[in-house]
């Protein structure tokens, strides 16, 4: 109450900050004749200037109103198209590092434009980033043009570039491209074998489209480069046949009775697990086929991996469906992007669920793959010094944006007033009356030419409801993961006279509907056409526009609820833009997944009970809010996930930002002697207190187990003991000193007899080498490690802290290894001559140029529990003797 009142007063944070920039705006307007009064080659060397007060120490606040009065005259010139006020506005925000709230049509790609040539006169360079390649390519082939009438270049980056071409890309002042390619820039540049391999510089400023599907949608998708491991497809096909004759436990047990069941399903968290009985039941099967030995559990140490390959095909066969999660596409399982409906070619489901899913699915099973780098992109995308972004639909996650990336969002008003009508949902009793209210709404708008786009959660309802078209006669355009690569040009014409486009998710597609088509599209198509054509193509548009917005603009209808309401105002942003007429109505059933999960079994109980009749349906505003609240635990739930991976992935990211720092330090060295001395030092130290105790007994001594731990780790015979009964006056520390003297001298042997500069060339590929291997141990070591870590809740103790410990436990112990390791290697190699140095980096190379896998995949919850669920009164599974309920039940 207070709140409101306040806000009433001195109005909300966001309506200050739009005034304040408001005055920024009168300032670049007041620019504007100054500028249009100079020639095009004084406008364009206004950039030279802005770069010359940048290095006198000008900060960019105060270049951005003559920075951005440049780019919109530029653009004027150029394309013909001045940015509005409110573009002038998102362009401010987008430079002070926050995130853009601006409706679908109001000119996003031109907004961003303005904050790109501010910072891109550092000479630091700037990232665009995109959902995809064709958004990336055009989007940079659109803005070529301005850009380089400012003096600026533009790079575009994307998958199977070649290397030259894509450190060129980097060296542009303005770079394109999508998330995942600089994400993965980043880990190759981490993986390079030399300085001129690297391609990314040090990341200053990124602006992102559709921010909220790649920061909020795809948070929880970690980027993985991966290496091929050991064939296991036999395995994965004989646990493919067991699943089958599994069965699902219908309902709860009971106390004291049965379990009537195999596994039960648990449709919120998406996860599955095995019953008492399903684990026996499963451990007999497995004897059949001789892949158990008698005497032995499902969940002993020697069958882990067994019980892995089970949960994955459990999971491959009950709660992933053909068509929705995945397709099969010239056979291989191509995975389905839930978001935005997209197929996501060459990615793959971690944790054996791919070939799971590949052994359900009857085609070949690829090899499982062992992780060589993975980041989040939570944490890649932290790493810039500035970052922001933009969508049409933020303020839903604004806290998600402000608590994980500390981004702040402002929404930007529209340029002109929005008068699209937003339908109250209409709510059906079965799936059946849903479609024929669908179908009746889609035939009235076709009848009063009315466009419509017709939105679905999956492909297999955007076909089922084509082909209720196609007995309808009705015309009609698929856009689905399956015909993408059309996507622009069936978009581009869903705005035109009675035009139904049937659409699985609109987010992110990146181009706008425009009532009664897109003309530039339509202009294009055209080969050289007079101007007298231009005018007849314009003029003949102008007509289908205007009959357009008299049937209503473009009616949106959506077949169900997303679980996020920010997907299903994407699906809304579509229509009304630029103030164009428009509808949108949402179609629900209680058959619905959200509806089923989540929405209470009384409403349907209630609507039966009403008697309501076939093809009736409830309209109320308090069944929309009952309905929207679902959505918001499905968010706030998501939210949970996504901050619960991120804190186990910081533990991960301050590992691998020591590693990265390590590896780039090592190879912008050319000489690493210090470093290896150093290590050599700590290794002989630690050696020497394995078997002499500080500040103890001779007595106490080992010398013997020392002189045969330096024979056999360092190939090194000590006469140690003959030291010590020669010279009386050697304590520990003279013996330490005297020990690592002998050390260095034998190694600086070495060096005289193969020469400085091929030994520094060794130690440096060695070293690589060994560090390399270590990390890739460490990140499998890791990911078993996190599978595991929500077994120790059972013993009351917090899995994150304990992650957090053994983590730093394995990476102490990674660092100990490696520092061995190369020790060891450089005492006992031979080396001859320079060819052996080429031989070390060449294996490394060899090793590097296997296939290599590069997914962005789901990442798991770590936290859920795949243990057979226990009745109170049946005994406890840590075979204590006891009841559950007495046992570790008393404790939860």
């Amino acid at each position: 109450m207070f709140v409101n009142i306040m806000t009433k007063l001195f109005g909300s944070r966001n309506d200050r900050l739009l005034k304040q920039m408001q005055k920024e705006v009168s300032k670049i307007n007041a620019l504007e004749p100054v500028f249009e009064a100079l020639s095009d080659e004084e406008l364009k060397a206004k950039t030279p200037e802005f770069k010359e007060r940048i290095a006198q120490g000008e900060e960019l606040d105060a270049l951005l109103p003559e920075a951005f009065a440049v780019v919109r005259e530029a653009s004027k010139r150029v394309f013909g198209m001045r940015h509005f006020d409110v573009q002038m506005i998102g362009g401010m925000v987008l430079n002070s590092g926050k995130i853009a709230e601006m409706r679908t049509g109001e000119g996003k790609t031109l907004t961003a434009t303005l904050p790109s040539y501010l910072n891109a006169l550092t000479g630091k360079g700037v990232h665009v980033i995109t959902v995809n390649d064709y958004l990336a390519k055009r989007d940079g082939d659109w803005n070529r043009a301005l850009f380089e009438f400012l003096g600026m270049t533009v790079g575009c980056n994307v998958a199977g570039m070649a290397p030259e071409d894509k450190q060129a890309a980097y060296n542009s002042d303005v770079t394109y491209g999508t998330n995942n390619e600089f994400g993965f820039d980043y880990l190759r540049d981490n993986m390079a074998f030399s300085p001129e391999e690297r391609a990314q510089k040090p990341l200053n400023f990124a602006v992102i489209d559709e921010v909220d599907s790649i920061l909020i949608d795809e948070a929880r998708t970690p980027l993985i480069i991966s290496g091929q491991a050991e064939d296991g497809s036999a395995l994965y096909r004989n646990i493919n046949l067991v699943v089958p004759t599994l069965v699902q436990q219908e309902e709860e047990d009971k106390e004291g009775e049965e379990s009537t069941g195999d596994f039960t399903i648990d449709e919120k968290a998406k996860q599955i697990y095995l019953t008492e009985l399903g684990q026996v039941h499963i451990e007999e099967i497995m004897l059949e086929k001789g892949l158990m030995q008698q005497g032995d559990s499902l969940f002993s140490a020697a069958n882990i991996t067994l019980l892995h390959h089970v949960m994955a095909a459990l999971r491959a066969h009950k709660l992933f469906q053909r068509d929705v999660d995945y397709i099969v596409k010239d056979g291989e399982i191509v995975i389905v992007d839930e978001h935005t409906g997209r197929t996501m070619e060459g990615r793959r489901w971690s944790e054996g669920l791919h070939q799971a899913v590949e052994a359900k699915e009857g085609v070949d099973i690829q090899n499982e793959n062992q992780t060589l780098a993975s980041i989040t992109f939570q944490n890649f995308f932290r790493i810039y010094n500035k970052l922001s972004g933009m969508t049409g639909t933020a303020d839903t996650e604004a806290f998600e944006f402000n608590h994980i990336y500390a981004l702040e969002t402002v929404v930007i008003p529209t340029n002109q007033p929005m008068v699209r009508k937003d339908l109250p949902d209409l709510i059906y009793l079965t799936g059946e009356e849903k479609f024929e209210a669908i179908l009746e709404d889609i035939k009235d708008c076709v009848k009063r030419g009315q466009p419509v786009l017709v939105g679905t959660i999956s492909i297999e309802t955007s076909e089922f409801l084509s082909s209720f078209l196609k007995k309808e006669k009705i015309k009609h355009k698929v856009l689905n993961a399956k015909f993408h690569q059309q996507e622009a040009e069936i978009v581009a014409d869903a705005g035109k006279i009675s035009a139904v486009t049937i659409a699985t998710n609109m987010a992110g597609r990146g181009t706008d509907i425009v009532l009664g088509g897109n003309l530039t599209t339509t202009l294009e198509k055209l080969n050289n056409p007079s101007e007298d054509k231009i005018a007849e193509v314009k003029a003949a548009w102008q007509v289908e526009h205007d009959k357009v917005l008299a049937a209503g603009g473009l009616h949106i209808v959506a077949t169900e609820r997303h679980e996020s309401r920010r997907i299903d105002n994407q699906l809304r942003g579509r229509s009304g833009r630029q103030g164009d007429a428009g509808s949108t109505r949402f179609y629900l059933s209680m058959e619905d997944s959200l509806m089923r999960i989540f929405a209470s079994e009384r409403i349907g109980n209630m609507m039966r009970k009403l008697g309501m009749e076939h093809g009736e349906a409830i309209e109320h505003p308090w069944v929309t809010k009952s309905i929207e609240n679902a959505q918001r635990k499905v968010e706030g739930r998501n939210f949970d996930i996504r901050k619960q991976l991120l804190e186990f992935d910081d533990v991960s990211n301050d590992q691998r930002k020591v590693i990265y720092e390590q590896r780039n330090e090592l190879m912008d060295e050319a000489d690493i002697a210090d470093v290896i001395t150093a290590i050599r030092a700590d290794v002989v130290n630690g050696l020497i207190g394995q078997h002499i105790p500080p500040q103890s007994l001779e007595e106490m001594w080992d010398i013997t187990g020392l002189e045969e731990r330096f024979k056999g780790e360092l190939t090194l015979e000590l006469p140690i003991a003959k030291w010590l009964e020669e010279d009386s006056n050697l304590h520990e520390d003279t013996l330490r000193e005297k020990i690592l003297d002998t050390v260095d001298a034998s190694y600086a042997a070495k060096e005289e007899m193969v020469g400085a500069e091929v030994l520094r060339q060794f130690e440096k590929a060695v070293m690589l080498q060994s560090l390399d291997s270590h990390w890739k141990e460490h990140l499998a070591a890791m990911d078993h490690l996190r599978q595991g870590i929500h077994l120790r809740g059972y013993a009351q103790k917090n899995p994150k802290q304990e992650f957090k410990r053994e983590s730093f436990e394995l990476f102490a112990e990674l660092l100990d290894n490696l520092k061995y390791d190369v020790i060891g290697i450089l005492s006992k190699v031979q080396i001859r001559a320079e060819s052996d140095v080429e031989a070390v980096e060449e294996q490394h190379r060899k090793a590097d140029e296997l296939p290599k896998e590069f997914k962005h995949e789901s990442a798991s919850a770590p936290e859920q529990a795949t243990l057979p669920r226990v009745g109170r009164n049946e005994p406890c599974p840590c075979n204590s003797g006891k009841k559950y309920k007495q046992c570790h039940g008393k404790l939860t």
